[in-house]
């Protein structure tokens, strides 16, 4: 893959979309063709591939009788042959919205055209015949068409009915489906039993007037139809222009994705206007690929979805440096909103104290021993802990908390382990853990017992183990439970000690949380004042601690002379690597151009309290590089370590490495497909190719 396609949004799976809402006039096709054609150059000027416009747009939707005057109807015939002939030049699908007569029958029409083509016409299926609607008045439902393919405009045999899904043949999973206005709101819509027939895009011409709460319900309405239907879902709505006798316009536009809201529209525009997003395919696809009750589902319609026609088409897609104007954040783990990243770390530490609690009631144990570092993970257990104990309403002394210096420990990781547990009035303990180690030394002929500084993998290890061996007699005499802290970052990347270290524990509470989620809930936890402020004040410092194992020394006894990322590399990029990788299973060409994205510049993606100097970016060769560190990691070399983790408790959709949960793999599978296609990714970002 060149650099030119490399930085293509259309060659990871992403498609951009244009929802337009123009300006009309009520039975005026000339002018309201003028104002189509004019949002259609636009959305293909910014490199658009689909364009939505408003149901009935061409005539106005608001037209009542006059959709019986024959001047009309002509006039709207007119107007498309105009749209035809002046989109040709285009690439761009284009869905636009006219009333058609069709053996002496008036419907309700979405006119799918692609370079001038008609490929297709949409039917509405359900017309509203209630409150202020009269639609049974001028037009007839899909179902009682007399022909499947009509003639029009100079074009013959084109498809005709609400059967009808377009299947874009050069845009992997790009297949739409057209429904239009109250077809989305009728118990079953036409777009569930076309999702299960495969389309992934479904698209609404719509014209909704609007009243005081539709605009909410509406939001509703498509947020659970793209959910239901793992898809995509375009709407848009009349507005500017429409006749106000008796009703009122908003132009509400907006995408959905899967239930995620991707862009809305200003309401009530005084002028023309459209929206863009980008449609994540690949993700739509991975989802209905895991979720096999989907797949279930379309098997037990199996007879309406073969019902459905499919149109193959081709698109031109653009041919050059172009990136995303939808925003993947840096943090996937963590909502940007602070209102639901509140509420996420406050799901997250209830979660965790009350599956802690329900493990020691089922355990009949009163008493937890954990070992306290001073460093992320253990403080954040802890705190789990003490919030479990005021749960169960215990005496937070039930918690044994051990710090155990070995000989690399620093002065700030050791000073703020012994002010946190005194600070929580948890048990605190302390046990130097290097005669043992030395007694281990000089039992396995290490090197190092005979005064010979080898700082190797089994000096490291020999540490961790002598810690948790400890930790986990102290539970047998200590009739108490020993309580782990290794996080998810560390299972994806396999930075724990094989039955010792991070790796054990009879219950842990963080398995399902990645280091910058743990980060985050700490910062909250701190921001709040949950524990008290001389813990806030504690957690704050805890946080700002370089990330480091501790067990080989250095030269500055008052900070940690390793540093993990420089290992394993940059916390904050392989969580995004594991979200990814884990959560939809893409390809790493794919993820790191999404890094690339998220991380090439310091404006996106931030949390608003993570400090200035603690704002990074990485190139595409850095991203490359980690990327390819995590990738063997994972798939190569650590899965047996994650094949027999303790028990912990599922926190996120993207956050669980269990054997018994979300990921089951085999210990001894190779890394070479993934390590052959982050071969594709460019070094560098050479923006002039």
């Amino acid at each position: 893959m060149n650099n030119k396609k490399f930085f293509n949004l259309y060659h990871h799976g992403l498609i951009r979309v244009a929802v337009c809402s123009p300006e009309v006039r009520v039975a005026d096709p000339d002018f309201n063709v003028g104002e189509t054609v004019k949002l259609a150059k636009e959305a293909a000027k910014n490199n658009a591939v689909f364009a939505l416009f408003p149901e009935l747009g061409l005539s106005a939707y608001s037209n009542e009788d006059l959709f019986h005057q024959e001047a009309l109807l002509k006039g709207v015939s007119e107007s498309l042959q105009f749209f035809l002939d002046t989109t040709k030049a285009l690439h761009l699908i284009m869905v636009v919205g006219a009333p058609l007569q069709v053996d002496s029958l008036l419907f309700n029409c979405g006119v799918v055209v692609y370079h001038g083509k008609i490929l297709g016409i949409a039917v509405k299926s359900y017309l509203p015949n209630y409150r202020e609607f009269y639609e049974i008045r001028q037009f007839n439902p899909a179902e009682t068409a007399i022909t499947k393919a009509i003639d029009i405009c100079g074009q013959t045999d084109i498809p005709f009915g609400a059967d009808l899904i377009f299947e874009v043949k050069n845009i992997k999973h790009f297949k739409f489906f057209i429904e239009i206005c109250e077809d989305v709101w009728v118990p079953i819509p036409p777009s569930g039993f076309a999702g299960l027939a495969g389309a992934t895009v479904v698209a609404n011409l719509s014209a909704s007037n609007i009243i005081v709460g539709k605009s909410e319900y509406r939001h509703n309405l498509v947020s659970n139809q793209s959910a239901r239907c793992i898809s995509a879902y375009l709407y848009t709505a009349s507005g500017l222009g429409e006749s106000t006798t008796d009703l009122a316009w908003d132009g509400h536009a907006m995408v959905y994705e899967n239930g995620n809201l991707l862009a809305e529209s200003e309401r009530f525009p005084q002028v023309s206007q459209s929206i863009y997003a980008e449609i994540d395919l690949d993700r739509l696809a991975q989802d209905r690929m895991r979720m096999n009750s989907f797949g279930q589902n379309a098997r037990t319609h199996q007879e309406a979805i073969k019902r459905f026609r499919r149109i193959p088409l081709s698109v031109n897609i653009p041919d050059r440096r172009l990136l995303p104007v939808r925003e993947y954040p840096r943090y996937p783990y963590i909502p940007s909103d602070p209102t639901k990243r509140d509420l996420r770390c406050y799901e997250i530490y209830n979660i965790q104290s009350n599956a802690l609690a329900k493990r020691l009631k089922s355990t009949a144990l009163k008493n937890v021993v954990i070992g306290v570092s001073g460093g992320l993970d253990s403080t954040h257990a802890l705190i789990v802990a003490a919030h479990t104990m005021d749960l169960l309403k215990l005496p937070r002394s039930n918690i044994k908390a051990y710090t155990m210096p070995g000989f690399a420990t620093s002065e700030k990781t050791y000073r703020n382990a012994t002010k946190l547990m005194q600070s929580l009035d948890v048990e605190a303990n302390e046990i130097d853990i290097k005669p043992s180690c030395l007694q281990m030394f000089q039992d396995i002929g290490h090197p190092y017992a005979a005064g010979d500084e080898i700082y190797d993998v089994t000096f490291e290890n020999v540490q961790a183990g002598e810690r948790t061996s400890h930790l986990f007699r102290i539970a047998n005499l200590r009739n108490a439970l020993v309580l782990g802290t290794g996080d998810l970052s560390e299972l994806a990347l396999g930075w724990c000690t094989y039955g010792v270290g991070d790796h054990m524990s009879h219950y842990n509470v963080n398995a399902s949380l990645p280091k910058t989620l743990i980060q985050h809930v700490i910062r909250w936890v701190a921001g709040t004042n949950q524990l008290g402020v001389e813990v806030s004040d504690l957690l704050f410092d805890i946080v700002e601690t370089e990330i480091s194992p501790e067990l080989i020394p250095g030269t500055d006894r008052n900070q940690p002379s390793q540093k993990t990322e420089s290992v394993i590399g940059p916390y904050e990029l392989q969580d995004f690597n594991n979200f990814y990788t884990t959560r939809f299973g893409y390809l790493p060409s794919k993820i790191a151009f999404l890094a690339y994205c998220a991380w090439r510049d310091k404006k996106t993606g931030q949390w608003p309290d993570v400090p200035e100097r603690k704002r990074n970016q990485y190139t595409i060769g850095e991203i490359k590089h980690w990327l390819r560190v995590y990738l063997y990691r994972f798939f190569k070399t650590t899965q047996y370590k994650r094949s027999c983790i303790p028990n912990g408790p599922k926190i996120g959709s993207g956050g669980s490495l269990s054997p018994r949960g979300d990921y089951r793999a085999p210990s001894d599978s190779e890394a070479t497909v993934w390590l052959k296609n982050v071969e594709k990714i460019p070094e560098n970002d050479d923006s002039s190719s």
